[in-house]
């Protein structure tokens, strides 16, 4: 099956429960994030499938060991370290609100309509376990599968395909707009992502440090 090719939410939630599980460590609090969330769906799920006990117990061990490296009483915690946990946390409860929102909306068109979620899995020519997974977010639906989702059940796309930026990618436009003395167009990144009010700005860090390179 083909996986949304773009730095979307899904994508990336794609590679929080493939990659940590194949790789056999977290890189970062917004995986630390995504994983907690992850872990508490296959813990309901498991009830499904007794595949999923296994993988959660899999998790739960590298979440543990994380934790342990760059949260125990040993480690060194800094501001940024702080900040990072901070916003990590913001962004993953925003997109698994986001993911629940969007269950809701495909279930109550599917009732509508007169279908369920098993019709709507041999709709998209995947097995009940599998659509199961996508409608709880463990895995992210294909392009096609959303195009379908919208066309069929009329569904706005923008619930759901969600962009969310990333704080990397936040500083990087910030700082490219000031180098170009475009400050007034930051306020934007804002309007298209309401998460990024919620935490406390970069810029002046950014201003802090070109100022200290003049």
């Amino acid at each position: 099956m083909d996986r949304l090719n773009s730095k979307n939410m899904q994508q990336e939630y794609k590679q929080t429960y493939e990659s940590i599980l194949r790789r056999g460590y977290i890189s970062n609090e917004l995986e630390l994030e995504r994983a907690f969330i992850i872990e508490r769906k296959l813990r309901l799920m498991s009830s499904e499938n007794p595949k999923y006990k296994e993988i959660r117990k899999q998790l739960r061990s590298i979440i543990k060991e994380y934790e342990t490296k760059n949260w125990s009483n040993d480690s060194i915690i800094t501001e940024e370290k702080l900040k990072e946990s901070d916003y990590a946390e913001l962004l993953a409860e925003k997109e698994r609100l986001f993911l629940a929102k969007r269950k809701e909306i495909i279930r109550a068109k599917l009732v509508e309509l007169n279908l369920n979620q098993q019709d709507l899995g041999k709709i998209l020519n995947h097995s009940k376990s599998y659509i199961s997974e996508l409608m709880n977010g463990i895995y992210p639906f294909t392009k096609k599968d959303l195009l379908i989702i919208h066309r069929l059940l009329d569904i706005k796309i923008e619930d759901l395909m969600p962009l969310i930026f990333s704080l990397e990618d936040i500083n990087k436009i910030e700082k490219t707009m000031l180098q170009l003395g475009r400050k007034d167009l930051i306020s934007r990144l804002d309007s298209l992502d309401e998460t990024t009010r919620l935490f406390p700005r970069l810029l002046d860090t950014i201003q802090h440090k070109e100022q200290q390179n003049l």
